[in-house]
């Protein structure tokens, strides 16, 4: 069977990343906390504040959706107002995240129940659109999530940084989009697509050290002549157009602090010949996390011109299987001379990341932040809905 060629297709995770705009708009929705809403709702008209009590929803729950119809005394169809029910006014992305799914088609605004703007609109604009996410890319044309919530549109709230706002949204859904992609349409080649596009996109530079071919990414064989033999050992075994690379973004100016993302992206993680079971091998395409991570945040940092030499390191690799798969046994040497023994082909993230980190270390930056994914001891220790932190400096 003849692979894929060495190509991302046409699918543009960057591009897609700003869909987030279709949901907002330049009527009102009340976001009602539980202080005030019984001033919202006595200064609701008598027939609907009748209606909400024979419909039992005349108090304040948090998550509650009240969506007030047209009345007889009152023009026109549809909905006269609605509100939410919060437990304080949003002023975190996730508090409504039950809110679109809740409102019927219509172009919605907020405003809070004394009328007056809201005291954290960016953080409104932003949980409505992190609300509306969906990746609707594998699903028949307009039979996902995202074309039935598209007909509900928001007004952006007043006094909002929309570049702000904007600018993390679209950092979000990258991240989410590419972990959630399957690995045929996320592998090491769709990582470089997406760090080529934000290079274009916002004035930054991929670089390699190779000076034979000076490429502007070293992949394959070239990694083991610039010596990054980890990185090389742990993909090689990955089809044609997929094989391992060293993606290495910079941006920003020389003079300014000087910030290192690490992450790792390990497209699909198979256990090599340490095989998972097929249980747990199911959902592997996600072992990229951390280079999604680093990736998003580097779009975030860019675009809001931050002011750091920012430089990304993503070691790209699928753990597959094949003749010439790393094994057990093995004894690999890192870029800094260190010696390691495999004892589980399974332990792949470490690897790729120790030559990453040698030559994050290299220059000396005032901070590395280093994102990875499916460390089992980490899950043993804290379980699993908290994440792991570890950092050198106590303070």
């Amino acid at each position: 069977m003849v692979s894929p060629p060495d190509t991302a297709g046409s699918y543009n995770f960057a591009t897609e990343a700003t869909r987030f705009k279709k949901f907002f708009t330049e009527d009102p929705t009340n976001a009602t906390t539980k202080d005030d809403f019984a001033a919202w709702f006595g200064a609701q008209p008598a027939a609907a504040q009748r209606w909400f009590k024979a419909s039992g929803h005349d108090s304040h729950k948090s998550g509650r959706a009240f969506l007030v119809p047209a009345l007889g005394d009152e023009d026109g169809v549809g909905l006269s107002t609605a509100a939410f029910c919060l437990e304080e006014e949003p002023s975190s992305p996730f508090s409504l995240c039950s809110l679109v799914d809740a409102l019927p088609v219509g172009k919605y605004k907020f405003v809070s129940p004394t009328g007056g703007p809201l005291q954290h609109p960016d953080a409104a604009a932003l949980s409505w659109a992190f609300s509306v996410y969906s990746l609707d890319r594998y699903k028949a044309k307009g039979k996902g999530d995202g074309a039935k919530r598209a007909r509900r549109v928001l007004v952006w709230p007043q006094g909002c940084e929309r570049d702000a706002v904007a600018s993390s949204a679209a950092s979000t859904y990258l991240v989410r989009d590419l972990i959630s992609t399957p690995a045929e349409d996320c592998g090491p080649q769709h990582l470089e697509a997406v760090a080529t596009d934000l290079a274009k996109q916002f004035g930054g530079q991929l670089r390699a050290q190779h000076v034979k071919l000076a490429p502007v990414v070293v992949k394959g064989d070239d990694l083991l002549e610039d010596n990054y033999k980890m990185i090389h050992a742990v993909g090689r075994a990955a089809g044609e157009g997929r094989e391992p690379r060293l993606l290495d973004l910079t941006w920003g100016d020389p003079a300014k602090p000087r910030l290192t993302l690490v992450g790792k992206g390990v497209c699909f993680d198979t256990g090599g010949l340490d095989i998972k079971p097929s249980a747990n091998m199911l959902t592997m395409k996600k072992d990229m996390g951390g280079a999604a991570q680093v990736l998003g945040l580097a779009r975030m940092i860019m675009a809001g011109v931050a002011p750091v030499r920012l430089r990304v390191l993503v070691a790209a690799v699928e753990n597959s299987i094949a003749g010439n798969a790393f094994r057990p046994g093995d004894v690999l040497t890192a870029r800094n001379g260190k010696t390691t023994e495999i004892g589980n082909t399974d332990a792949e993230g470490r690897l790729v990341l120790a030559d990453c980190l040698v030559e994050a270390s290299a220059d000396d930056p005032d901070l590395i932040i280093d994102c990875a994914t499916l460390t089992g001891a980490a899950r043993v220790a804290l379980g699993t809905d908290v994440p792991v932190l570890f950092c050198n400096n106590n303070a």
